[in-house]
């Protein structure tokens, strides 16, 4: 008996954590930051902390943000890589709350969506250490990442914009590192 119920905590344990959905019908992560949305500060403070800073669109009721949040960030291994190097804020595809471009313009969460022209969820966009003046998120951003995609895809794609292969010399784009790190996996998965 005592194996029986050594077993079941065992196994209730090895579930993954469901992200909790918020009062703005969007699942929430503990690594998604809670900010003013003013994207000069938000990356200030993302420099100040040593991470990238990382725009995440979604929307209430998305079937995709919900597969990534529970096949992809239950996973401890890449939801830790993400607390660690980067600075996450959520952004709601239809929301009202006011946002500040790094180009100075404010602009709701869903008219910010369209200057930028988001148009499905997930997207996430991430940024640069450094954006010049006069320039808006979406011309700054060093890579984009739309749709929901599977672990070592979503793994690869944090990890290339963490280690800035985006700024190599060596032609090594995305699609090629993604090759790479899945050639190396050597499990015969594409993801």
């Amino acid at each position: 008996m005592k194996q029986w119920i050594l077993g079941a905590v065992l196994a209730l344990m090895a579930i993954p954590a469901v992200a909790e959905i918020g009062d703005d019908g969007l699942h929430k992560q503990p690594w998604m930051r809670d900010t003013f949305k003013d994207l000069r500060e938000d990356l200030d403070e993302a420099n100040a902390e040593g991470k990238r800073l990382v725009l995440f669109f979604e929307q209430r009721g998305c079937i995709y943000c919900a597969k990534m949040h529970e096949e992809v960030f239950s996973d401890a291994g890449i939801s830790d890589y993400i607390e660690e190097n980067f600075f996450v804020v959520q952004m709601n595809l239809y929301g009202d709350v006011e946002v500040i471009d790094f180009d100075g313009e404010s602009r709701s969460e869903k008219d910010m969506a369209r200057k930028w022209r988001v148009m499905f969820t997930p997207n996430i966009v991430f940024l640069p250490q450094e954006v010049p003046e006069g320039v808006n998120a979406m011309e700054a951003a060093v890579a984009v990442m739309p749709g929901a995609f599977g672990k070592g895809t979503t793994k690869d794609m944090f990890t290339w914009v963490a280690e800035e292969h985006y700024a190599s010399e060596n032609g090594e784009d995305f699609q090629r590192y993604h090759a790479r790190m899945i050639q190396e996996r050597n499990n015969g998965s594409f993801d």
